[in-house]
């Protein structure tokens, strides 16, 4: 195999890139993940847990020198590590203004502790830690049938727990006061989010690293939502965008010298920068003209 060049003939681009079952799989992988995190980043976005799920999403790293440590699987690490992040965070959050910022002490203390954890399993343990670049910035090499599947059931598990959480937490994140007025346990509800947070990024870290978690999660949702305040509209488009932003991602590394990680952030970076400058330009068109700059008034 050569270095791959793109030609003028899109056709045959996209044949030639799936000529070849490691992006077949990392396709497959990918658009797995981009369902998931577009689903799931539309709440993050919405109940601005950004933060947290950035924070969950660095645990990765803990979870994988810890993994190797201990001779364990690295994704086996990831999910452990991202599970028991989000386990203390929502413990220590709740529901109000206390609560919140109970939450965002929680998410740098947890983000510092997960740190030093992970430099200390480092630290510890005696051979060098495999593809820590790929921890950190992602990769589509080497994704192979096992780990697609996994994924899979990870995100029918996330999006069947969403489906019977979706209205109770679409209230608990719009008015936690009315939510727990109503009888919602908010509580937990809280925690069960913030896992399904800690499931998802442990997902999608595994092909955009921990570092860049951001541009998957969060880029597409604070689009979507830039551009239309209708749930089910914007809920749609940011799994649309997340689709976009991870093949656009994937083909262009396929056919460049750089890593997956930049271009996903890149494109990611883009479409939200893109989204701002349209939703500024519509608010500029409906806004209405003062007397002194209509036209009418200009011809008085």
């Amino acid at each position: 195999m050569g270095n791959p060049t793109l030609s003028w003939n899109p056709i045959e681009d996209v044949h030639e890139l799936l000529s070849y079952q490691f992006m077949v799989n990392a396709l497959q992988a990918g658009t797995i993940v981009a369902v998931m995190a577009g689903v799931v980043g539309w709440f993050v976005v919405l109940r601005r847990q950004s933060f947290a799920a950035h924070t969950t999403a660095m645990m990765s790293f803990p979870g994988a020198s810890g993994a190797a440590l201990f001779g364990l699987p690295s994704t086996l690490g990831y999910y452990l590590a991202c599970g028991v992040a989000a386990l203390a965070i929502g413990r220590s959050g709740g529901a109000g203004r206390r609560g919140r910022s109970g939450e965002s002490a929680a998410v740098g203390v947890v983000q510092v502790a997960g740190l030093a954890l992970g430099f200390l399993f480092l630290s510890l343990y005696s051979g060098v830690l495999e593809q820590l670049e790929t921890l950190l910035f992602g990769t589509f090499l080497g994704i192979d049938r096992n780990q697609v599947l996994t994924l899979a059931i990870v995100a029918i598990l996330v999006l069947a727990a969403l489906i019977l959480l979706g209205r109770p937490l679409l209230l608990c994140s719009l008015d936690p006061e009315a939510a727990r007025a109503r009888g919602l346990p908010v509580g937990f509800i809280d925690v069960g989010f913030l896992l399904i947070i800690g499931l998802t990024v442990a997902a999608t870290s595994q092909i955009t690293g921990a570092l860049l978690v951001f541009a998957l999660l969060i880029a597409p949702a604070a689009a979507a939502q830039a551009l239309t305040p209708r749930p089910a509209l914007s809920l749609a488009l940011s799994v649309v965008f997340a689709l976009l932003v991870m093949w656009l991602g994937l083909g262009i590394s396929y056919f460049s010298i750089y890593p997956l990680g930049f271009f996903v952030t890149s494109v990611g970076f883009g479409l939200f920068v893109a989204a701002k400058l349209v939703r500024r330009v519509g608010v500029a068109r409906r806004r209405p003209q003062s007397p002194e700059s209509s036209p009418a008034a200009v011809m008085a």
